[in-house]
């Protein structure tokens, strides 16, 4: 059975927490994009679940950097979130700091994309339009193969995601790109209400 927290819950939550924008707008960013995900791989039902998880997945991360993700639980658990969406959040630090090894489709997308989403937005603000609706793959690539650019953003991660889910690299970015710019103004407008 899953235990819900709902949406505004979720956001007072992560903002208890985290208090710095990146972190916030990391947040939002992934939230929508698992939206995306849902709806596009077949989810509809489970959208709001997916999009909490996203929203959630770092929560522990701003104030225990050492033990993100080993830290999550008991923040979670202390605000009444089940079990479900725990072990979800704590999926996408497998082999980094968890062994909790990603099953679901909806903890394999979180784990392919936290990474990718953080790369994703470093190129955008390097573009003239600091967007990424007008980003392509092939620009995307040239990112991802310069160690130096984003050098935070793990691409072993990124590859290993894409190989759990059984998409060539390619098809991780153009489906990342997209779920980016179906949210990339919603963020926006959210991250400059909460600052």
């Amino acid at each position: 059975m899953k235990t819900t927290i709902d949406r505004s819950s979720a956001l007072a939550l992560l903002q208890t927490y985290n208090k710095e924008k990146f972190h916030i707008q990391h947040g939002l960013t992934v939230e929508g994009v698992m939206r995306w995900f849902a709806a596009e791989l077949g989810f509809a039902d489970e959208v709001d679940y997916w999009g909490i998880v996203g929203l959630l997945h770092d929560i522990d991360y701003e104030q225990y950097p050492q033990q993100h993700c080993l830290a999550a639980p008991e923040l979670l658990r202390k605000a009444g979130v089940g079990e479900d969406i725990i072990r979800a959040v704590c999926s996408h630090g497998y082999g980094l700091t968890v062994d909790i090894k990603p099953e679901h489709v909806m903890e394999k997308v979180l784990y392919a994309v936290d990474e990718l989403t953080g790369l994703i937005g470093a190129a955008a603000r390097m573009r003239p339009s600091g967007s990424v609706q007008d980003m392509e793959v092939k620009s995307l690539k040239k990112k991802f193969k310069s160690a130096s650019f984003a050098a935070g953003c793990s691409r072993e991660v990124i590859l290993a995601g894409a190989e759990m889910l059984g998409w060539s690299l390619d098809a991780l970015m153009e489906k990342t790109i997209l779920a980016m710019r179906s949210c990339e103004a919603a963020v926006a407008t959210e991250v400059e209400r909460l600052m």
